[in-house]
């Protein structure tokens, strides 16, 4: 083909991409570029508060009871744990305090008889020193007569001999008293240990009790099932996963904006949030979180341009009551655009008007 023929097609495809530049001039030149310099966006991501259901002590997996997209409320079960092991444990323990509350009766009892047999001794004290104080009389008696030359000495003696016995007998009354007393003392301390096995027991089987109902992992929260970390029969460590959940009554974004701005924007402030996946809705928030502290930095700020890039985390926290009527449709993890009035004078854009859902 001769070079003449390949003029005009040179002429169209420089006329075309002529064109196709100037288009674009022309879009980038008409493109909106946001509502205006009182407003600032930042990218972020939808996040919620992610919830690990996990068993509070090691064991087998018996059954999970959701799906995973399951929306659950607060308080429901989930899962459960096998409690077999558990409910051997509570009938050794329920014997123990069966024993433990015999051990108690038999104890009280041995106390009252032992108070009996105190009250029976401090009377055999009484009746011999009564006898110890005759015989203590007739001794004198017999004695003044005796130095009369009225009575032999053997008699004398025997009175002597009398008395010596009436006051053994006292002796031998009293330390009847004493082990009598001291016999209570020890049953007492019988019923005291008896009664601590009971409350050991009794303590044994509440905390059995409340392991077996730890068995059965429940809900601390409204929300939705993410997946199902492990499966009936493995058996899991002590805080072993069992289901993750993600509370979509608490669903935020988080964006980064740069310190010249982030030192404007008060706890409270309003925000409008278009998501890449739903453009056609701007749903409203509220700012619940400044960063303190710069979140990333730069190697250098030795320059006014490089202290622009100091960044700082901000949270806006979406409405619960509009979370709760649109649960089902709220997902985590999609991508979108916050903005941020700053100027408190200017008026939101009809694209930034608040628009959700009906």
């Amino acid at each position: 083909m001769k070079l003449t023929n390949w003029k005009p097609a040179l002429r169209v495809a420089a006329a075309v991409a002529t064109i196709v530049v100037l288009g674009a001039a022309t879009w980038l030149y008409l493109r909106p570029h946001g509502p205006g310099p009182g407003f600032i966006s930042g990218n972020g991501r939808i996040e919620a508060i992610e919830i690990n259901v996990a068993a509070k002590a090691a064991g087998r997996l018996r059954e999970v009871l959701v799906d995973e997209g399951e929306f659950v409320s607060a308080g429901q079960a989930l899962a459960r744990m096998d409690t077999e092991v558990l409910k051997a444990q509570r009938d050794e323990a329920q014997a123990q305090l069966a024993n433990a509350q015999a051990a108690i009766q038999t104890a009280q009892f041995q106390v009252t008889q032992r108070e009996s047999e105190y009250g029976a001794a401090q009377a055999t004290v009484a009746a011999r020193v009564a006898n110890r104080d005759a015989a203590q009389k007739l001794f004198e008696r017999t004695r003044t007569i005796a130095t009369k030359g009225l009575l032999s000495q053997q008699a004398l003696d025997d009175a002597r001999a009398q008395i010596d016995s009436a006051r053994a007998s006292v002796a031998a009354a009293q330390a009847q008293v004493a082990a009598a007393k001291a016999a209570i003392e020890t049953t007492r301390s019988q019923v005291t240990s008896a009664r601590s096995s009971a409350d050991a027991a009794s303590a044994t089987i509440a905390r059995i009790d409340a392991d077996i109902a730890d068995s059965t992992l429940t809900s601390p929260r409204d929300g939705r099932v993410q997946y199902r970390v492990a499966q009936p029969g493995e058996v899991l460590g002590a805080g072993g996963n069992v289901l993750n959940l993600v509370d979509l009554g608490d669903v935020y974004m988080t964006f980064f904006l740069p310190e010249t701005v982030a030192g404007k924007i008060a706890l409270g402030s309003e925000v409008h949030i278009v998501l890449d996946a739903a453009p056609q809705y701007v749903v409203p928030a509220k700012v619940s979180f400044v960063a303190a502290v710069a979140q990333f930095t730069p190697k250098t700020v030795e320059t006014a341009s490089e202290r622009q890039k100091l960044m700082f985390r901000v949270k806006a926290q979406i409405d619960r009551a509009l979370l709760r009527k649109h649960l089902k449709q709220v997902k985590t993890g999609l991508p979108g655009v916050a903005w941020i009035k700053l100027d408190p004078a200017a008026q939101w854009p009809a694209s930034l008007a608040v628009k959700v859902p009906e």
